[in-house]
C-alpha cells in the first residue's frame, strides 16, 4: 500500500509541476462582484483619517477586523472632495509619513461597516517613525482554532503576534524583536499560514525565507534564500494553505506563486519541504486564498513601488491546485471611485462569499457583494476549512 501512495503522490507533484499558470490563457470577464458604495463609515476623530489600510479579515458577515498603519492629520483647511479617505484627496497614506498618528491600528467592524470595537490599548506597540515598513502588515485568524486568536504580521518590532479574539490579552509572540536573520528573529513579517495540528508559517520578507513553529511557538524549521531560482524567494509577501497541507507563497519580487509540501523525499532541496510547483505570469502577487477546490491570489500592477504608477487595476485570478488557469476579473480602476484599487493588498471573504478589499494605497476598505446570477465559477468558494 505504501508504494501506491508514494506513486500517487509522484504523479500529483508531476502534474503541478507540468502546468504552471500561463496568465496569457486565463479566461478574462466582468467582475462578479458590485461594491457596497460607502460601506466602510469613519469614525476618526476631527482633522483625523484613515491611514493605510493594509489589512482586513472577515471572521463573520458581522465582525470584520481591519488593522491600519495609523490615522493621518488631515490638510487643514480639508480640500474640497475629501470622502473620508486620504485618496479622495490625492495623498497616498503610505508615503504620508509626517501625518501619521499612531491610533485605532487595530479595530472591528460589523456587516454594515460601523465601528463596533478599538483595540486602542496596543496602539504604542506598533508606534515607529521610520518611512519603511512599519505598523501591521497582514492579520488573520487560524481557521483550526476554536479560540480565533487574531495573528499579525508586526513589521514595526519585526514579529508575529497572537491576540485572544476579544482583543484583551497578548497571547503569544513569535520572534524576540528587532530584525536578525537567525531562528529567534525576524526582518518584516509580512504573512502568516497555518496547519491542522496548530503549526505556523512565517513569511519572513527581509530574509527571503519561510519559518515555521509549532503550536507553542517553538521553531521548527526554516527555507529558502534570496534569488529567482526554484525554491527561493524575492519578496515573499503572502501565505496561504490548502486542505491537503500545500503551502502557497506569493513570491511577489519574482511574480510568481510558489506551491511547497512537507516530505522526506527531497533532501536535495530541504530535509523536510519540497518545491513541487512555479506559477509565472503574474505582476504583484500580494495574497492567497486557498478553498477545497482553486486558489484565489490577488495581482497588481508591476507600475513601480507600491503600484505608484499602474498600468491597469488590480485583478482577481482563479486556478484550480494543478494551477491550470480558471477565471480572472480586474476591479473596476485603479482611482479614488467606488470599487476602484490603487492597491490590493490583502483581501479576505466571508461565509457568505462578500469579499473584502484592503487597500493601503487610498486608505479604505471596500466591501463587495455578488451580483445577482454571478457563477459559482467565477466567484469565490465559502472559506475552506470553516473557522472553528
Amino acid at each position: 500500500m505504501r508504494n501506491y501512495v508514494l506513486i500517487f503522490v509522484t504523479v500529483i507533484a508531476s502534474g503541478l509541476m507540468a502546468t504552471p499558470a500561463v496568465m496569457q490563457d486565463m479566461p478574462v470577464g466582468a467582475s462578479p462582484y458590485d461594491v457596497v458604495d460607502g460601506w466602510l463609515k469613519p469614525f476618526a476623530s476631527s482633522g483625523h483619517s484613515f491611514g493605510g489600510t493594509s489589512a482586513v479579515f472577515a471572521e463573520s458577515p458581522d465582525r470584520i477586523f481591519i488593522a491600519q498603519r495609523g490615522e493621518h492629520r488631515l490638510p487643514d483647511p480639508v480640500p474640497p472632495g475629501f470622502q473620508g479617505f486620504l485618496g479622495s484627496i490625492g495623498v497616498r497614506p503610505n508615503a504620508a509619513f509626517e501625518s501619521r498618528v499612531w491610533q485605532n491600528v487595530i479595530f472591528v467592524v460589523d456587516g454594515d461597516g460601523n465601528m463596533i470595537e478599538a483595540w486602542t490599548q496596543w496602539d504604542d506597540m506598533f508606534q515607529s517613525d521610520a518611512e519603511g515598513p512599519s505598523g501591521i502588515h497582514k492579520i488573520k485568524i487560524n481557521p483550526f482554532d476554536s479560540d480565533r486568536k487574531l495573528w499579525v504580521a508586526d513589521t514595526t518590532n519585526h514579529q508575529v503576534h497572537a491576540f485572544s479574539n476579544d482583543g484583551e490579552e497578548l497571547v503569544m509572540s513569535l520572534g524576540a524583536g528587532g530584525a536578525g536573520d537567525d531562528n529567534d528573529h525576524f526582518d518584516t513579517p509580512f504573512d502568516m499560514a497555518f496547519l491542522e495540528d496548530g503549526s505556523i508559517f512565517v513569511a519572513d520578507n527581509g530574509n527571503s525565507r519561510i519559518m515555521k513553529f509549532d503550536a507553542e511557538g517553538n521553531f521548527v524549521t526554516t527555507w529558502g534564500v534570496s534569488g529567482s531560482g526554484r525554491g527561493e524567494f524575492a519578496m515573499p509577501h503572502a501565505l496561504a494553505t490548502d486542505s491537503i497541507g500545500r503551502i502557497y507563497v506569493g513570491d511577489m519580487g519574482n511574480n510568481r506563486v510558489q506551491v511547497f509540501n512537507e516530505t522526506t523525499r527531497s533532501v536535495w532541496y530541504h530535509p523536510n519541504i519540497s518545491p513541487i510547483a512555479t506559477w509565472p505570469g503574474f505582476e504583484r502577487p500580494t495574497d492567497i486564498y486557498a478553498t477545497g477546490y482553486d486558489v484565489w491570489i490577488s495581482d497588481n500592477s508591476d507600475g513601480g513601488a507600491q503600484a505608484a504608477n499602474p498600468t491597469r487595476p488590480a485583478r482577481m485570478v482563479k486556478l484550480d491546485w494543478n494551477g491550470n488557469p480558471q477565471f480572472s476579473w480586474e476591479l473596476a480602476g485603479f482611482g479614488t471611485g467606488a470599487g476602484d484599487v490603487a492597491f490590493l493588498h490583502q483581501f479576505s471573504v466571508d461565509e457568505e462569499k462578500n469579499f473584502y478589499a484592503a487597500d493601503p494605497g487610498n486608505g479604505r476598505v471596500q466591501k463587495f457583494v455578488q451580483k445577482e446570477g454571478a457563477s459559482f465559477t467565477e466567484t469565490f468558494g465559502r472559506p475552506d476549512p470553516a473557522l472553528q
